[in-house]
């Protein structure tokens, strides 16, 4: 294709500076937050879960890998500049206001974090909108954002905690222990399920034909990740009681519902691949044998493998970018069917069947006939 949209090189600059600008209060802040060896020890802790959590959010986008570098500037976001956003939000918000710690805590932590995280998915909508395929496509990006900021925050309640500052008693090794299980493997999911809120709301938006339906489900979407996490937090006000009542009843179903909702969403993008990949196979843009082999992801896995057993990793990498070529026309086609294509729609058409077409001919799925080269 051509140079990419004017959108895309806005958001890029936009995000980057961003990130940049908010590295150096971020990385003072944390430096702050405790003497060297204690942050050090906080970041090393805090990092615990973000592994498995990033594993899960990959899991969850495996028809239609996001890009690499659009991920990573969600976690950017989340570790710097939502952070920093959040941190200057409730600064001037508590000075103006004048609102007590713990209605701060309650209200305006809520307020200020959820929408300083969920500005990344709007600069999305706004600049990246034809990366946005849907609802799933919104849990991942909000929950990239939601690992990011979670790391930062747990750093700073980690070495507050060890230092006294946290409000957890004396502080020492038994606070900070004590903070590391509830925060990174109690509650490591808390800000990613918050945030995936907003995104839900943003990947309806971007599915809807209704202007009133893409103004308000953002909103509404925002509405929820704050109203989750108001409760959270006003559970930790109130003791330990209160707090295991709230996570057993709310925070545990909360996060099972999520997870069975992406894991949902992802089966009937599925089902919404292979129908509409069939209607495009009738239009004459793919062979119509190809779609069992692209849409099923243990078929995936297996004609990578057999491609790689007849013709090395040059055949593997040629059937990955055949089946990624065929699923990124499958969601660009859906969109045309559903009423809702991208400004680009076309160019971006062409470009997918150009690629099939040059492709095509160099592979094969298990039981046809090895191409020579």
């Amino acid at each position: 294709m051509a140079g990419a949209p004017r959108g895309n090189a806005a958001f890029t600059v936009v995000v980057t500076v961003l990130v940049l600008l908010c590295a150096v209060p971020m990385t003072l802040v944390v430096s702050a937050s405790g003497a060297p060896r204690v942050t050090v020890l906080a970041a090393l802790l805090a990092a615990v879960p973000v592994g498995p959590l990033i594993g899960c959010l990959l899991w969850l986008d495996r028809y239609e890998p996001e890009p690499r570098r659009l991920l990573a500037g969600g976690l950017l976001w989340g570790v710097f500049v939502a952070t920093a956003i959040a941190l200057l939000l409730e600064g001037v918000g508590g000075f103006v206001s004048g609102l007590s710690d713990k209605l701060m805590l309650e209200v305006g932590a809520p307020v200020a974090e959820e929408a300083s995280k969920g500005l990344f998915l709007l600069l999305l909508l706004w600049w990246r909108r034809a990366e946005l395929d849907g609802v799933l496509d919104g849990i991942v990006y909000a929950g990239m954002v939601g690992v990011g900021f979670a790391f930062t925050e747990n750093i700073l309640y980690l070495a507050s905690a060890y230092d006294g500052s946290g409000g957890v008693g004396p502080g020492g090794v038994h606070a900070l222990t004590g903070t590391f299980v509830l925060r990174c493997l109690v509650s490591p999911f808390a800000h990613p399920l918050f945030a995936a809120c907003t995104g839900i709301g943003v990947g309806i938006a971007v599915g809807s034909r209704k202007r009133s339906t893409r103004i308000l489900a953002p909103l509404l979407g925002y509405g929820c990740a704050v109203l989750a996490h108001a409760v959270w937090n006003t559970s930790t006000v109130y003791g330990p009681g209160n707090f295991v009542t709230i996570y057993l009843i709310l925070m545990a179903p909360l996060f099972l519902a999520a997870v069975a909702l992406a894991i949902w969403v992802r089966r009937s993008e599925g089902r919404m691949l292979t129908g509409s990949l069939v209607d495009a196979a009738h239009r004459g843009l793919l062979p119509a044998t190809d779609i069992a082999w692209v849409v099923d992801l243990t078929a995936r896995r297996h004609s990578r493998a057999y491609a790689r057993s007849t013709g090395g990793e040059a055949a593997e990498r040629a059937m990955r970018d055949y089946q990624q070529a065929v699923i990124e026309l499958g969601f660009l086609h859906s969109r045309y069917l559903r009423g809702v294509p991208p400004p680009d729609f076309a160019a971006r058409g062409r470009d997918y069947v150009a690629r099939i077409s040059a492709l095509r001919p160099s592979i094969a799925f298990p039981g046809q006939v090895v191409p020579t080269r």
